[in-house]
């Protein structure tokens, strides 16, 4: 569980920004939203196999996208 120290003068809201940034870095409202149904273990291997899938198209994509600009002569970014 993400905890904070509030600053001494600290307003609420700018604490409440933080404590809210610190649960989305742990990941515990995606989990929450994933535990809220049991999931089958076949629908948990296929969700996971289209994440692989979707994370390498996406890494192909950012590489040929390098490669167009590298032949372009434009820097990279």
């Amino acid at each position: 569980m993400p905890s904070i120290r509030v600053k001494e003068n600290e307003p609420f809201d700018f604490a409440l920004r933080r404590f809210k940034r610190s649960c989305e870095k742990a990941g515990i409202l995606a989990e929450t939203r994933r535990r809220e149904c049991y999931e089958k273990p076949t629908a948990e291997r296929k969700r996971k196999a289209a994440a692989a899938v979707k994370r390498h198209l996406k890494g192909l994509s950012r590489e040929r996208y390098a490669l167009k600009n590298l032949r372009r002569g434009r820097p990279q970014q």
